[in-house]
């Protein structure tokens, strides 16, 4: 039997709204604890899937970042549809790129980036995370080490034309930091593998919030919401989102 996926979110509790956007090759299942947590404070979250995202590989690399983007206008939309007239963003990786990416588009209440990478690794060292993850995914749905590795071997000879992409949008987004004025959270974890933690420091050096600042968790890695530190983190993020200038009161 099959196992279920994790799918998207949309947890209604007062009117204050939080988009919470997970990393490449995640899903919502790196933000769903943060979001139960935030519910039970009175606010409301939605996490999107970004598309090839939280389903089989096969689509993910066949999937692309401005598509990815076009997720997260359609999520910021809904919350709007939805009659929520203040909206913070939280991302975790690719996520906090993308928060990043709607601060400097659309009106945010505050942002909060998670081990937020500015930079890339190459192309070969990012198609090597791509092949991780499509070889957990496919032992989480029960296939055998023989289909494992023919599937695997299709996925490398397919390749992810959209990586290249992902590496101009993260360059892109660097460039504009410059242009961050809400209210804004770093959050690195000392112990990230996946990203250089010296992009923290770059996006909180060159946004231009008024209020802003950093903190850095020594006992977490690179998906540091399902970490040793994630409640203090959730904590933390808590504080932050009380700091705003909300017009909306929680009930």
């Amino acid at each position: 039997m099959q196992k279920v996926l994790n799918t998207p979110f949309f947890f209604e509790a007062g009117p204050r709204a939080v988009l919470l956007l997970h990393g490449f090759t995640g899903s919502s299942a790196d933000v769903r604890i943060l979001g139960r947590f935030l519910e039970k404070r009175g606010y409301t979250s939605l996490a999107p899937h970004y598309k090839g995202h939280g389903v089989a590989p096969e689509e993910l690399i066949q999937s692309n970042p401005d598509e990815w983007w076009q997720d997260v206008v359609a999520a910021y939309e809904q919350l709007q549809q939805k009659g929520y007239k203040e909206i913070a963003v939280a991302g975790l990786s690719l996520g906090g790129v993308f928060s990043l990416k709607l601060g400097l588009n659309h009106p945010v209440k505050g942002i909060i980036t998670m081990c937020a990478p500015m930079s890339m690794r190459t192309l070969d060292i990012m198609f090597e995370g791509v092949l991780e993850y499509a070889e957990q995914f496919k032992k989480y749905i029960g296939k055998n080490n023989e289909e494992i590795e023919a599937e695997l071997a299709a996925i490398r000879e397919a390749g992810m034309p959209g990586l290249k992409d992902l590496q101009k949008l993260i360059v892109d987004t660097r460039a504009e930091m410059d242009m961050i004025y809400a209210p804004l959270f770093v959050v690195q974890a000392t112990q990230d593998k996946v990203i250089d933690p010296k992009s923290a420091h770059y996006i909180y050096e060159q946004a231009q919030s008024n209020q802003k600042q950093m903190k850095w968790y020594d006992k977490s890695g690179h998906v540091i919401t399902l970490d040793k530190e994630r409640d203090q983190l959730h904590e933390d993020i808590y504080q932050f989102l009380e700091s705003l200038d909300w017009s909306a009161q929680n009930v």
